[in-house]
């Protein structure tokens, strides 16, 4: 049996508020297999931004572990968690932050040249996906030029772009309207599995999350089916 894409057990977070503590994750644990959408709900403040920083190695757990695709990325020091993030996770964020200065491809070539790719390998490897999300003829447009639906197309490709074991997506449609998101959402959802890839959704959004394997949810701390 293959490894989880993502393994999360035991995990407590607790943040300083003064002289308070506010615990936000206790006990979390939950499991994501290869090619598995998962979606994650809860209301406002339950804690999914920061279990998702933490499933995404941004972020170190008071307790507990987490294993992305068999590597243990709670033993692991920056520099190893850093290199990790960059070749098994793609993350999908509520706003595009792709950025500003550079084109659409250029924002899917430099994580590919970060991660060692060559430029002409790199630049084949963009226009490829940015064709795969219908934006060929916006290459060479910088973000402002782009509208919102638009961006987070890019911003897919570019999660996609180093083909990671895992996607992280926080709100990825919810900057848009509801025509635009579920275009979105549909592209999403289609890359993701082409490509055979695992994913995390965490979102406000009860029909998306209808539309995933399954629904986690996230109260008290705790990681339940919903």
């Amino acid at each position: 049996m293959s490894e989880p894409a993502l393994h999360i057990d035991g995990v407590h977070k607790e943040f300083r508020q003064g002289e308070n503590r506010l615990t936000v994750l206790d006990d979390a644990a939950l499991t994501v297999q290869p090619g598995e959408f998962v979606a994650l709900v809860g209301p406002s403040g339950s804690g999914k931004s920061t279990l998702m920083h933490i499933a995404g190695l941004l972020e170190r757990p008071d307790t507990g572990r987490i294993r992305i695709a068999g590597a243990d990325g709670s033993q692991l020091n920056d520099g190893a968690r850093t290199r990790l993030r960059r070749t098994a996770l793609g993350f999908v964020y509520q706003h595009h932050h792709l950025l500003p200065e550079f084109s659409a491809a250029e924002n899917l070539i430099l994580p590919q040249m970060i991660a060692g790719s060559g430029r002409r390998e790199a630049r084949s490897r963009a226009l490829e996906l940015l064709e795969q999300v219908g934006l060929s003829e916006r290459a060479d447009h910088r973000p402002a030029r782009l509208s919102g639906g638009e961006a987070q197309r890019v911003a897919i490709a570019r999660a996609l772009v180093n083909r990671p074991d895992l996607l992280l997506a926080d709100e990825p449609t919810g900057n848009l309207d509801p025509h635009t998101s579920d275009r979105v959402f549909d592209l999403l959802q289609g890359l993701a599995r082409d490509a055979g890839l695992a994913a995390l959704v965490a979102t406000h959004n009860f029909d998306l999350a209808a539309r995933m394997d399954r629904t986690l949810r996230i109260v008290d701390g705790h990681v339940s089916p919903a």
